[in-house]
C-alpha cells in the first residue's frame, strides 16, 4: 500500500495535489487503477486505509485531495524562496562551477526522489500498519484483507513491535515458506510465549542455540521452524 500511496502522491503533483475524477469510469478508483496499472482491489485498499488516516480526502465531486503532498510541495517552495533571498543578499558562498547545479532549485526528478524518501519514512513512522502490507508484499506476495487484519492485530492489539512482525515475514521468506499460515504460526507462538520485542526474539534464538550445542537437531525445535 505504501508504494501505491507514493505513486498517488506523485501523480497528484501535476494537478495541485488533487486527483480529479474525470468521469470516464464508474468511480475514481477505476480510473486510478488504469493510470497506475495496478488492480482495483489494491487501489481500493490503499485509498480506504489512507482516507481513514486522513492522508486522502474525498470531496463531494469524488475528487481525492492529498494534503501531505501539498505540504511537502509548500516546503519545497519555501526552500526555493530561501535560496532566492540568499542570492539577493549576496550571502551565497562561492562554489566551484561543477557544484553550481547542486545549489540551484532541485529538478523535478530530484524532488520526486526526495518526496518518495520522505514519504516512506513518514508513513513507516506514523502508520506502521501500512508498512506491514508493503513489507509482506515485497517479501512474500499478495496479501488479502483478512490476512492484513490479522497481522495488524499483532501490532495494535498484542503490542508487538513492527520489527518483530517483519522478522517473522523474513523467516518465512528465507526458509522458502512463503505462506501466510507459516508466518501466522510463528507470531502465534511468540504471542503465547509473551514475546513482543526484538530483544525477546533475539534472546529466544540465543537460548535455542545454547541448548542445541551438543544435542541432535530433533531434540530441540528451532523457534523459527514450524
Amino acid at each position: 500500500m505504501t508504494v501505491i500511496y507514493i505513486r498517488l502522491m506523485l501523480e497528484s503533483l501535476e494537478s495541485d495535489c488533487i486527483l480529479y475524477y474525470e468521469g470516464y469510469f464508474n468511480n475514481l478508483k477505476e480510473e486510478l487503477a488504469l493510470k497506475l496499472d495496478v488492480s482495483e482491489d489494491d487501489i481500493d485498499m490503499t485509498m480506504a486505509y489512507f482516507t481513514k488516516c486522513g492522508l486522502i480526502q474525498i470531496d463531494e465531486d469524488k475528487n481525492a485531495e492529498l494534503p501531505q503532498a501539498k505540504a511537502m510541495v509548500m516546503s519545497e517552495t519555501n526552500w526555493a524562496s530561501y535560496k532566492r533571498e540568499q542570492r539577493k543578499k549576496g550571502k551565497l558562498e562561492e562554489v566551484q562551477p561543477s557544484l553550481t547545479f547542486s545549489n540551484s532549485c532541485p529538478t523535478e526528478i530530484e524532488i520526486e526522489k526526495e518526496l518518495e524518501k520522505e514519504l516512506e519514512e513518514e508513513i513507516e513512522k506514523k502508520f506502521p500498519t501500512a508498512e506491514i502490507s508493503n513489507y509482506y508484499q515485497t517479501r512474500i506476495g499478495i496479501i488479502d484483507g483478512q490476512q492484513y487484519q490479522i497481522l495488524t492485530d499483532y501490532l495494535t492489539l498484542d503490542g508487538m513491535e513492527l520489527e518483530v512482525i517483519k522478522t517473522a515475514i523474513d523467516k518465512a521468506a528465507d526458509n522458502s515458506k512463503r505462506s501466510f499460515s507459516y508466518i501466522n504460526s510463528i507470531l502465534k507462538n511468540w504471542r503465547q510465549n509473551g514475546i513482543k520485542t526484538m530483544v525477546q526474539v533475539e534472546d529466544e534464538q540465543r537460548q535455542f542455540q545454547q541448548k542445541k550445542q551438543g544435542q541432535s537437531d530433533d531434540v530441540i525445535q528451532d523457534p523459527f521452524i514450524y
